[in-house]
């Protein structure tokens, strides 16, 4: 309700303070003929790239691979709802915020601060924070589906990874993450089961067919993950995967 107050108090303003309105957040939004949008307008872009911003962190950062292993793990130890998605996505975002914070702070670094301080235009820093962002997610991608991406698009096969587009690059690396996620699930599947297997061989031996195998697996696959330490296993692991 707030949010909506001040968007329509800032439409009233006066023609006076649309017509020559100051930067928000620093940043000048020039339209075609290089005459600057109206804070109304500076608004609606600003909220529609906000609305943006919750698939950007699930898709272009560390965010992807983690959510995806930790709801394999949940799958394997057979809790169905615990832990929940909440804490499980809680997990995930701060995870990636340590993951993406040496990132972060190379794009404010080089690109935020010399914008604020008038030394680089827009374009220029939106090159500049690209460079970074661009090294950090070719680390983690794949040479065949960069090249698929590629293929896809008709586009001429890139000198070096710094000259590969942003539209090749994020579809290439959601793909990568999805693979190497993929392969994290299956190994962690593995030794859980094994103890399904087991579990299953033993009831049916004695004749206990009405009894879940499930059920009586769970405690003991729960018991076998809290004896190895299980968590600090997995987001050790996880950290160390993408070279922290």
């Amino acid at each position: 309700m707030r949010l909506t107050a001040i968007c329509l108090l800032l439409t009233l303003l006066p023609a006076r303070l649309a017509a020559a309105p100051p930067p928000l957040f620093g940043i000048s939004f020039s339209g075609a003929d290089g005459n600057t949008l109206s804070v109304p307008m500076q608004i609606a872009l600003l909220l529609t790239a906000l609305t943006l911003l919750p698939a950007v962190i699930m898709s272009v950062t560390p965010f992807l691979r983690i959510t995806i292993v930790l709801h394999f793990l949940r799958q394997a130890l057979g809790t169905q709802s615990a832990p929940s998605n909440q804490v499980l996505s809680g997990l995930a975002l701060f995870l990636t915020a340590l993951i993406v914070a040496p990132l972060a702070s190379e794009i404010h670094r080089t690109a935020w601060l010399p914008l604020e301080q008038g030394a680089l235009t827009q374009q220029e820093a939106l090159a500049a924070a690209g460079k970074p962002l661009k090294a950090f997610l070719s680390r983690y991608t794949r040479e065949k589906d960069v090249q698929l991406f590629l293929e896809a698009a008709h586009a001429s096969p890139p000198r070096t990874p710094e000259d590969i587009e942003m539209r090749i690059l994020i579809p290439a690396y959601i793909l990568s993450e999805l693979k190497t996620s993929f392969q994290i699930g299956a190994v962690l599947f593995l030794p859980f089961l094994i103890i399904d297997i087991v579990v299953a061989s033993v009831t049916l031996s004695i004749g206990m067919v009405q009894l879940p195998p499930v059920m009586l697996s769970a405690p003991f696959k729960i018991l076998l993950f809290v004896l190895v330490d299980g968590w600090n296993l997995l987001v050790g692991s996880l950290l160390k995967s993408f070279s922290l």
